[in-house]
């Protein structure tokens, strides 16, 4: 195998084609300055047990480029004050060659006409005529002595075939060669260029753990898991905002049906300098990732709208323009004033924002009409004033999705609104201020796309991309605020949707409730019901959303395998994982069971779980389902007894089994479906200090 980049003076080529005898010819050219290496057991080359020749070479080897799938790895050769990089390239090629733990160093070739590195091995397609019968084709293989790796079968007579060991560039040749008997369609080298995936840049930290300035940061949102799910195709996300840059390459082939409500065109462009926000939401919903930006759904389309201010008809307009021409989801990140968020004075904290009725009904329709009568989902940011959304009805109305920021330390940013409408959270940005975030933040916010030109958030012109933005300004790293999170929720809802169509905009809004990771356990205030006013269920993990989506649309005769997860809490140790058979309360000094938190996955909406706690001279908790707390009121009662249920639909089709462990005894009790394990009896029993629970 060999490969190539950058500068070349005039080499030797090697041809091959593509598209059979007819087809077009390409030639590769080498490159004088790099050098491709394959290890024993793919092992990295300065791990290796190497020469005194050898160490010396390897500090003037520059990795550049990776290929798993060829097992190699290409070095530039940097020239030093005695050898040239060409020289460089040759000793290296010489001297590791003869190491033990090397099995191949190599010449590179390139694609002259790209400069892409082309990394080629001793393998080669070859397509012989459908209807030359079998024998002929290994007639054919055997004299050209191939080995047969493996029958396609995607036409009647394709192979993969490995040619002799040694026979390095000269494969180029031999491929040639087959491809010009009249027996083969179609013939040429295995070629693997770099992949260089659609997907997440660096500076993505929200969708999946990253490193920003050196940092690791593991706060994300599971985006880049749940991509193997789902990447939003079929799915139309609007963005409800102050215009949205449509030439923007990100959003190249996948704009429909735009509209500026305000002046009644179709031109979703912004129209005054300071319309920048709108570019950022769509690329946090749904950039391709064709350039340095992936959107949470980057398969999804958008349908850009812009719109008026608050309260104006072209809010309404806006809805209806989305749900008659297809959107699926609509983002809003916008609302009435916000207070000051660093003022705890500030009178608009406070003061109510109506929502108008124009607005309302206009929601109403696109949830009651939107995707043919299944209901656009749509999401909105909480607000930016730190104080509680319920002031804010249009972030409150119960018919849409409120959602907070957290940030890259996992925990509510300083700005983000509260309260009970808040329905989750998503990564965002954050500021330091010590009276409310004592921790500086490790991210300057959520890279994402940026309107092009001086009226974007990044003008360009700075080569800084830890700070700012990129060079040329189609970028910026500062974006934030519930702003961002709303847009996240948003393609979220996308990949959700891409894979279970089905699902009303309600089936979407429970799903997630059951898709959140709980994050800042010691300061979240979660209630029974497993609620935080600062996080709502939690934040939202997009690969369990994904999951719970499909799940959710399987038919009930093919339900499929549920475990238990959750906690209990006992006296000295609050929350012991409880997973699907695996016991919780074996300390090494017994304690006291008192409450359960359970939950099923993956989610279903036809399958939900039930517990209750029997507590000694109290009676029964009351009933907790689907990750709400059971638990006793008083710390110091003993939980004597369990019983756990199915519900729903499917539950019929299932059998929950749990036990129990009780002071002074030895062995655990079992019970199944509903039956009290332990003692149903509050005035008798042993205490819990053990639980086990699985389906």
């Amino acid at each position: 195998m060999a490969i190539y980049h950058s500068s070349l003076t005039t080499e030797s080529m090697y041809s091959f084609t593509y598209g059979g005898k007819n087809g077009e010819t390409f030639q590769l050219a080498e490159a004088k300055d790099l050098v491709v290496v394959r290890t024993v057991g793919d092992a990295p080359l300065e791990t290796l047990s190497l020469s005194s020749q050898s160490r010396d070479i390897v500090p003037s080897l520059l990795p550049i480029a990776a290929f798993p799938e060829a097992s190699v790895m290409v070095y530039r050769c940097i020239a030093t004050e005695e050898k040239t990089a060409t020289a460089m390239r040759n000793a290296a090629r010489k001297i590791l060659s003869q190491e033990e733990g090397v099995r191949f160093a190599g010449r590179v070739l390139k694609d002259p006409a790209t400069g892409s590195i082309v990394v080629y091995t001793e393998n080669i397609y070859l397509q012989f005529k459908p209807d030359l019968p079998k024998k002929d084709c290994a007639a054919i293989m055997k004299k050209y002595d191939l080995k047969v790796k493996e029958d396609l079968g995607i036409t009647p007579n394709s192979y993969f075939v490995e040619a002799p060991e040694g026979t390095g560039l000269g494969v180029f040749e031999l491929a040639q060669n087959l491809l010009a008997l009249p027996q083969v369609e179609a013939c040429h080298p295995e070629l693997v260029r770099e992949r260089r995936f659609k997907s997440v840049h660096p500076m993505q930290w929200h969708l999946r753990e990253t490193q920003v300035n050196g940092v690791s940061i593991s706060q994300h949102a599971n985006v880049e898991a749940a991509w193997e799910l789902s990447r939003g195709a079929g799915i139309t996300i609007a963005v409800l905002d102050d215009g949205v840059d449509t030439s923007h390459p990100e959003f190249k082939d996948k704009v429909a049906f735009p509209r500026d409500t305000v002046t009644n065109t179709d031109d979703a462009q912004p129209k005054h300098p300071s319309e920048r926000h709108g570019t950022a939401c769509a690329g946090v919903a749904c950039a391709s990732g064709s350039g340095k930006a992936s959107g949470v759904a980057p398969d999804a389309k958008l349908m850009p709208i812009r719109l008026g201010s608050i309260g104006s008809v072209s809010e309404a307009k806006s809805f209806k323009w989305a749900a008659d021409n297809g959107a699926d989801v609509i983002s809003c990140s916008w609302g009435p004033e916000d207070g000051a968020w660093w003022n705890a004075n500030d009178p608009l904290h406070t003061k109510q924002a109506r929502l108008p009725d124009s607005a309302k009904a206009a929601i109403d329709y696109a949830v009651e009409k939107g995707r043919g009568g299944k209901g656009c989902v749509i999401t909105w940011a909480a607000g930016n004033g730190n104080e509680d959304v319920k002031f804010d009805e249009y972030a409150s109305y119960p018919k849409v999705i409120a959602v907070a920021a957290c940030n890259d330390a996992g925990r509510r940013s300083v700005y983000s609104d509260f309260g009970d409408a808040v329905w989750c959270c998503f990564p965002s940005n954050d500021f330091f201020e010590p009276r409310l975030n004592p921790d500086r933040p490790k991210t300057p916010g959520i890279w994402t796309t940026d309107r092009t030109g001086k009226n974007g958030y990044n003008s360009g012109g700075i080569n800084a991309e830890h700070l700012v933005g990129d060079l040329d300004g189609y970028y910026t790293a500062t974006f934030g605020g519930t702003s961002s999170a709303c847009p996240g929720v948003a393609g979220t809802v996308a990949l959700m949707l891409a894979a279970n169509p089905d699902l009303t905009w309600e089936q979407v809004k429970t799903i997630m409730r059951n898709s959140c990771d709980r994050i800042d356990e010691t300061m979240g205030a979660y209630d029974a019901n497993g609620h935080s006013p600062f996080y709502g269920y939690g934040r939202l993990n997009a690969q369990k959303a994904v999951q719970n989506a499909i799940a959710a649309g399987q038919p009930k005769s093919d339900a499929p395998v549920f475990k238990v997860n959750g906690l209990a809490s006992f006296n000295k140790t609050a929350n012991a994982p409880l997973t699907n058979d695996a016991p919780v309360g074996e300390f090494a000094v017994p304690e006291r069971l008192l409450g359960l938190q359970l939950s099923l996955e993956p989610f279903h909406p036809d399958l939900h779980v039930s517990y209750k706690l029997m507590v000694k001279n109290m009676g029964e908790t009351a009933p907790a389902t689907d990750g709400a707390v059971a638990k006793t009121a008083d710390k110091r009662r003993s939980v004597v007894g369990i019983s756990i249920s199915l519900d729903g639909p499917l539950a019929s089709k299932l059998k929950v089994k749990y036990a129990v462990k009780l002071k002074g005894k030895a062995k655990w009790v079992e019970a199944e479906n509903g039956a009290w394990v332990g003692s149903g009896d509050a005035k008798k029993g042993a205490t819990v200090e053990g639980v086990r629970v699985w389906i």
